[in-house]
């Protein structure tokens, strides 16, 4: 049987006192116009909203694309507009783009936006590992396109951000790692909260920070009413902050106020401000994530 990394380090890793990295998840594949109204769908409306929380503090952005439809798309050209815009508004930002299986199956389709180059290549780009049961569709990652999406990666120098919503898919990296087609320095993305994935309990967030490889870096994520209460964890543990209209809808647990991707990484900076993590500037986030 195939063991999970080492544990050596990790309470030390839990102890990180360096400054925060705000994670801003902008659009995804699923809010709608009509079920969230402060959705960014167009280029425009995307860099738009990224202006306004690099302003606030993010420095690090998770890109979806949108088609005139407003359906997930994986066209590299709509691609290109946003991250041009995005570079320009906000200097110096880290860029991730999505790899995803939710919408998009087939390596070719999800491989394609790894071909842009120069100034618009992305430092980062979703990697998945495994497949996933949402309350309403499924996220398909095979362990064939997983592992051909790392080494694409790879070769072509984009870090890869690993998403994990359970144990086996850390489980998964290592094994990957050991394998060659993963290598250091390591930044994970746990998410936590959504019927089908990693419950939103303290001990489960502890539990996989606990389970990281020495010396990598970590944002956590909570789905809905979770976010807020993950991402506070997330700070008080020396970890990195996802969050924004992609992973929830909401400013209040009430469901009554719709939230503003800037609404939502500002309560994060301040919070954390107060919580004694100062907020990580552009070029502090590269240091951090060693870019």
């Amino acid at each position: 049987m195939d063991q999970g990394y080492t544990l050596e380090g990790s309470s030390d890793m839990m102890l990180q006192k360096n400054k925060l990295i705000i994670h801003s998840a902008l659009t995804g594949n699923v809010p709608t116009k009509t079920e969230v109204p402060n959705i960014p769908i167009t280029p425009d409306e995307i860099i738009s909203d990224a202006r306004k929380c690099f302003a606030a503090g993010a420095t690090y952005f998770h890109i979806h694309a949108r088609g005139e439809d407003g359906k997930p798309s994986c066209k590299k050209e709509i691609f290109e507009e946003i991250m041009s815009g995005v570079r320009k508004h906000c200097p110096g930002s880290v860029i991730c783009i999505t790899a995803g299986g939710r919408v998009f199956k087939t390596f070719e389709e999800r491989s394609a936006i790894l071909d842009l180059e120069g100034e618009l290549k992305p430092e980062f780009a979703s990697l998945t590992l495994g497949s996933i049961n949402f309350p309403e569709d499924v996220s398909v990652n095979s362990p064939h396109v997983i592992q051909e999406l790392a080494k694409t990666m790879l070769s072509k120098g984009i870090r890869p951000e690993l998403e994990i919503f359970d144990t086996g898919m850390l489980n998964y990296a290592a094994y990957l790692t050991r394998k060659g087609i993963l290598k250091s320095p390591f930044h994970f993305n746990l998410f936590f909260g959504l019927l089908g994935t990693m419950p939103a309990r303290m001990v489960d967030l502890c539990h996989l920070v606990q389970s990281l490889p020495q010396n990598s870096t970590w944002a956590a994520a909570g789905g809905g009413k979770f976010q807020l209460s993950v991402n506070t964890a997330a700070i008080l543990m020396g970890g990195h902050v996802r969050t924004g209209l992609e992973d929830n809808f909401y400013y209040d647990l009430e469901k009554k106020i719709p939230a503003t991707n800037e609404a939502l990484v500002g309560r994060i900076a301040k919070l954390a401000t107060e919580l004694g993590r100062p907020i990580a500037n552009a070029s502090e986030t590269r240091a951090i994530l060693k870019l």
